[in-house]
């Protein structure tokens, strides 16, 4: 028999999960709201106690209902931001593990970065040249403060404010993920290069180039920036140097 063809059992838990879940996104339950008591749910869906908690986990996992002790479970503002946070742990502990996945986050993060850099010179305001700037300059006074790691929270900062510039908040959770999945190889260990005012220069070209609404150059601009970078974020016996 073809194994397509085999029957599989779900657990009763998987039942009431789904269940649960179609009550959120019809609106039955909103955010904000208490879901019934585990007996009320026992007894609407004629289940135990272990399959209610499993499903209760389960969502909760998912981030769609918050569990506080002595309360009923509440359902959650589902947020961008809150979403993909639900992964860092586990794409933390992957990237890790894993040189190659390393290289497969720095290409998807020079994808994501060019086509991000687009939108902010098509869309960008004064207001945001304004923010885009500062971001740099507090960058600027670090390098010559000569604090490194601060360095490197101003360089992740200058990159989220270009995700900013496009307004949309799952463009900006990206982008927040994206860097601090990276800063983790090489947070600890960073020491000057002297390449740091190189990364200041094609900050300041992005800037200048976003500010006249130069999607184009501004985008290779970016593709040049990131290449330029990759190098700086290798494993080393599962710890990171900057190179």
């Amino acid at each position: 028999m073809n194994n397509s063809q085999k029957i599989v059992k779900r657990k009763l838990s998987d039942d009431v999960t789904d269940r649960l879940l179609e009550m959120i996104d019809s609106g039955k339950f909103a955010p904000g709201d208490t879901l019934p008591s585990e007996r009320e749910l026992m007894e609407r869906f004629g289940v135990g106690r272990p399959a209610i908690r499993e499903a209760m986990q389960s969502l909760q996992s998912a981030g769609l209902i918050a569990i506080s002790h002595g309360q009923r479970p509440r359902v959650t503002q589902p947020t961008a931001q809150g979403i993909i946070a639900q992964i860092d742990l586990a794409a933390r502990h992957l990237l890790n593990s894993s040189p190659a996945s390393l290289e497969h986050l720095k290409d998807a993060r020079l994808l994501f970065e060019t086509g991000i850099v687009r939108q902010a010179a098509e869309k960008a305001t004064e207001t945001d040249i304004e923010r885009l700037q500062a971001a740099l300059d507090r960058q600027k006074q670090c390098f010559k403060a000569k604090k490194p790691n601060q360095f490197v929270e101003a360089d992740m900062a200058f990159h989220i404010a270009i995700a900013e510039t496009t307004k949309n908040p799952i463009f900006i959770a990206t982008s927040q993920a994206m860097l601090g999945w990276l800063k983790q190889f090489h947070s600890k260990l960073l020491h000057w290069e002297g390449n740091e005012h190189i990364t200041l220069e094609e900050h300041q070209n992005i800037v200048d180039l976003i500010a006249s609404n130069n999607s184009e150059l501004a985008e290779q601009e970016m593709i040049d920036h990131l290449n330029r970078s990759r190098s700086s974020y290798q494993l080393d016996n599962n710890k990171a140097v900057l190179t």
